[in-house]
């Protein structure tokens, strides 16, 4: 499968006119800050604590550097990848990302409808504010992920009514058994959920409308605290993998893995694939960057499903991580301003533009297609 990205750059030169959309992360980024009130620009773009995390992503990809390979003949390239049977025409998915109607009233069924009309897959959060049904309607591939609340009832019932909708995987994150300390969100007492955003899937599930006295457009606010309620869950164990392995017949990966040992451990307990993430920074600061966890968890398992997360802005970004190993990525935050910016159309033109400047690249290294690289095509910064 081809695309080019030379179409795509000289449609923008020949109209000779600044394009309508923001062209870079930092651009979509900008733009969004604009348009948000402190309290959404925060909740999407903030971490945890200091942030070290969160700029530890970013700074590891400085930490490698690409060798190109020159006259190798790449007039065509392919960019497109397959996991676990979910096919994608470029080397990333989306990332599961909560309470998107903070940014965009389209929310969630807008992001869906771009992946759609891109084909690149989408891994729709637990916290979402449309359901997961709604969001299979529009058709767009699509993984499920799942946070592991404290209900069994209620994770059973999610699993269930994904596989009902056709979703292809269960994505079940791993480090957000409880909130971390997130200082931006603190300083603006900034909890979206407690307005009902966010709660689509436990507001649309039978199993948690149950649990309620009343239902959730008579008393949100009793709905949500219930629905908050049921997240620390610091008791599970990787024991508890084997009950969730059983539910389902889906392939199981889990997200949130920062070492080799719990690669190996959930590996062993029946998962089909592991994510490498720190939550894009939210939740531990100070953890390693998911690129060096990458690295770590591919030396250790090298024929696993391995993708991974945090700090992804660019299509170097991208070629690096394919070459340190990840069978493809996860783009978090950059979709999450361009749909702010541009609700559908936004998160369109962003996909659309990253996948012109991965194949740019990737002519320009040399490389016939994603899959090929490993690294002899890179080296320490």
């Amino acid at each position: 499968m081809s695309f080019s990205g030379s179409l795509i750059q000289n449609a923008i030169y020949i109209a000779q006119q600044p394009p309508e959309w923001p062209i870079s992360s930092d651009d979509w980024e900008r733009a969004a800050e604009e348009r948000l009130d402190p309290g959404a620009f925060g909740y999407i773009a903030g971490g945890a604590g200091a942030e070290e995390t969160m700029r530890a992503n970013l700074d590891a990809f400085r930490n490698w550097r690409l060798r190109p390979r020159m006259l190798t003949g790449n007039v065509t390239r392919d960019l497109s990848v397959e996991v676990l049977g979910l096919r994608s025409p470029a080397p990333f998915l989306l990332a599961p990302l909560g309470v998107l109607s903070i940014a965009h009233a389209e929310a969630e069924v807008g992001v869906a409808k771009a992946a759609a009309s891109s084909g690149v897959p989408m891994v729709l959060s637990s916290a979402a504010t449309h359901s997961l049904e709604e969001v299979a309607a529009t058709g767009a591939p699509r993984w499920f992920q799942l946070y592991w609340v404290s209900d069994r009832e209620i994770c059973a019932s999610f699993v269930k009514r994904a596989e009902d909708a056709g979703y292809g995987a269960i994505v079940v994150t791993l480090d957000t058994l409880t909130l971390g300390w997130r200082p931006r969100d603190l300083r603006h007492a900034y909890l979206p959920f407690l307005q009902g955003e966010g709660c689509g899937q436990f507001f649309t599930d039978p199993v948690f409308l149950a649990r309620l006295d009343k239902p959730p457009e008579e008393d949100v606010l009793a709905a949500a605290a219930m629905m908050l309620a049921t997240f620390p869950n610091l008791g599970l164990t990787w024991d508890d993998l084997d009950w969730l392995r059983a539910e389902t017949t889906l392939p199981l990966l889990v997200k949130g893995v920062l070492t080799s040992d719990d690669a190996a451990l959930a590996l062993e307990h029946g998962v089909d694939g592991v994510i490498v993430s720190n939550h894009g920074g939210r939740q531990v600061d100070g953890a390693v960057a998911a690129l060096d966890a990458l690295v770590e968890v591919r030396d250790a398992l090298p024929d696993a499903v391995v993708l991974m997360d945090g700090g992804i802005r660019t299509a170097a970004d991208v070629l690096k991580a394919m070459a340190l190993g990840a069978d493809a990525v996860l783009l978090g935050r950059p979709y999450a301003f361009a749909l702010a910016v541009g609700g559908q159309r936004g998160v369109e033109e962003l996909i659309q533009n990253l996948m012109a400047e991965l194949d740019l690249n990737l002519a320009l290294v040399g490389a016939h297609s994603v899959r090929e690289l490993d690294r002899t095509w890179l080296t320490r910064a």
